[in-house]
């Protein structure tokens, strides 16, 4: 019979100490994208992705320093919640409106919020509490109209701001977007560049949008930083290659 991931013992320093190194070595690709970019590294938020990785090596994550975790799914994360103390968790992936409510127990920011429909539920769940602030979140762009991604195409995410406002719950933090996969990291540098002037464009006229940009993995997160990234979702740098 496996063991209780709530009764588990201590992480092994073996792997904390891996993964000490894993997130030293990702954190100094950060700071060296930050002086090409002249910005200062703590303005970039490390999520290391966990999708798939069991709960044993997050606590050992969460030992060397990893405390902010990104999951794709929500019936994943929420195992993991209970048996992974001490970490943050983001959802980076899409998010079904059946399952808004256990999201937000779930995590502390959402970042995939792709529509105006799944807006308004997220804002009447979060509005059944009352004297809890909003809920922050990220409204995800498919910058690149890819029809495998989910998201606001960039021609939709402006007229929807008005619908969007009506939404009093939510703490729209910023933008996020999924780029393409490519073998050249420069080949994503126009992804980045779109999602930071649509960024830009809709502050201008909705004060209400944050500055986050969400955008950058292990391929291309230097070359998003490069280009105003605020959080990149680093999973195989840190957990290697997953199924």
């Amino acid at each position: 019979m496996p063991p209780d991931p709530l009764v588990a013992g201590p992480p092994d320093p073996r792997e904390i100490a891996q993964l000490a190194d894993l997130r030293g070595h990702v954190l100094e690709r950060i700071a060296g994208a930050c002086a090409r970019a002249k910005r200062d590294p703590a303005s970039v938020t490390l999520v290391a992705v966990s999708k798939t990785v069991e709960a044993d090596r997050l606590r050992a994550a969460v030992a060397a320093g990893l405390t902010l975790l990104g999951e794709n799914r929500v019936q994943e994360a929420e195992a993991k919640a209970i048996a992974v103390p001490g970490a943050t968790w983001h959802l980076v992936g899409p998010l079904q409106s059946n399952k808004a409510r256990r999201a937000l127990e779930v995590f502390a920011t959402i970042e995939s919020v792709h529509s105006v429909d799944l807006a308004g539920r997220l804002d009447r769940l979060a509005g059944s509490t009352t004297g809890v602030p909003p809920y922050p979140v990220l409204l995800q762009v498919n910058v690149d109209r890819d029809p495998a991604k989910a998201g606001f195409l960039p021609e939709e995410l402006e007229p929807a701001v008005e619908q969007l406002d009506l939404h009093g719950h939510l703490d729209y933090r910023g933008l996020m977007t999924v780029g393409r996969l490519v073998d050249d990291p420069e080949a994503a540098r126009p992804t980045f560049v779109g999602l930071s002037t649509l960024a830009e464009r809709l502050r201008g006229s909705w004060p209400r949008l944050g500055l986050e940009l969400s955008m950058g993995m292990t391929d291309d997160f230097e070359v998003a930083i490069e280009e105003g990234a605020t959080i990149v979702r680093i999973g195989r740098a840190l957990f290697g290659h997953r199924h």
